[in-house]
This record gives structure tokens, C-alpha cells and sequence, in this order.
């Protein structure tokens, strides 16, 4: 996927990378909005279609079957028409608390991951921690080359809109 178009990111709570090990990465985001609220954003259809991906794109694909072993698949559009396909399959869920998955973007098969993803709740605010454990070097610095950090970081400021309209 081409690296996303996007505008500076937020300062307020941008989210931060780490880099554990070859095969590691850790994002870390505050959400000012309570984990089950936050939880329920990211595991609903009809919320994820309205976050999902850089300003300028849409999801012409949605499907979340959120129970281990159920599958999900998003297509995003971007504005030239051109679609790009990420999926995977969920391994645990424990709402709102914790879910493991695997991620895949299908252009490139074969480069997935498996995601550790937790929030935590103190005083309202929602800590997600997405431990992302890659099967590659390789593949983990692709992921980053390809421009994700900035699409994340203006995907994560959609999200922060809709728990603000949530809320």
C-alpha cells in the first residue's frame, strides 16, 4: 500500500512506537474515553467504518466475527478508487480488556503478524498497548517503511473524534 497522505499528528496523546526486539514493535496510545467505550469502537462495524484508516479513505469493508477463531476483513478505498485488503483471525478476547489476532495485508501474503492488544482504564482514560510480534525482521521494517506510523497516528485521531461524539 502506498504510504498514506497525511497531516501532522495530533500532539495530544500521539501514539509512541518500540522496538523490543528484531521482531517487535509496541505501540502505546492514550484515549480519553473509558476502555469499554473504546473496546466497543474498535469491535463494532458500524464505529470502525467512521475511523478506520487516514482522513481521505473509507472502508469499503467491514467484517468483524469477534469471537477466537471468527475472522475479520477491511478493505479500504482510498479517494483515486484503489482498494487495499488487511485481515486476519481472532485468537483470544477477553472484553474490554485484552485481544489477540493476527493482521495481514493482503497484497503482501505471508507478512502477518500477531497482535497482543490490552487496554487499561485509570481515571477515565484508556491506555492501548498493541504488542505486534512479526514472523520476520524483515517484515516488521517493511511495515514500517511503508508509511504506517503516519497513517496509525491520523487513524487514532478519527478514533479519538468518534469517543469524543460517543461519549
Amino acid at each position: 500500500m502506498p504510504a498514506a497522505k497525511t497531516k501532522p499528528a495530533s500532539t495530544r496523546n500521539a501514539a509512541t512506537l518500540t522496538f523490543p526486539s528484531d521482531r517487535e514493535m509496541v505501540i502505546t496510545r492514550v484515549f480519553n474515553a473509558p476502555r469499554k467505550l473504546v473496546f466497543e469502537a474498535s469491535t463494532t462495524p458500524e464505529h470502525v467504518r467512521q475511523w478506520w484508516g487516514p482522513r481521505g479513505t473509507s472502508l469499503a469493508v467491514c467484517e468483524i466475527d469477534l469471537r477466537p477463531g471468527g475472522k475479520w476483513r477491511y478493505v479500504i478505498r482510498g479517494a483515486d478508487g484503489q482498494e487495499f485488503g488487511f485481515s486476519g483471525v481472532y485468537r483470544e478476547i477477553v472484553a474490554p480488556e485484552r485481544m489477540v489476532y493476527t493482521e495481514e495485508f493482503e497484497a503482501m501474503p505471508g507478512t502477518g503478524y500477531v497482535v497482543t492488544a490490552t487496554l487499561e482504564e485509570r481515571d477515565g482514560k484508556t491506555t492501548l498497548t498493541a504488542h505486534l510480534l512479526y514472523q520476520a525482521k524483515e517484515h516488521r521494517d517493511g511495515h514500517l517503511q511503508s508509511g504506517m506510523e503516519g497513517g496509525m497516528q491520523e487513524t487514532h485521531e478519527r478514533l479519538d473524534e468518534l469517543l469524543e461524539q460517543m461519549a
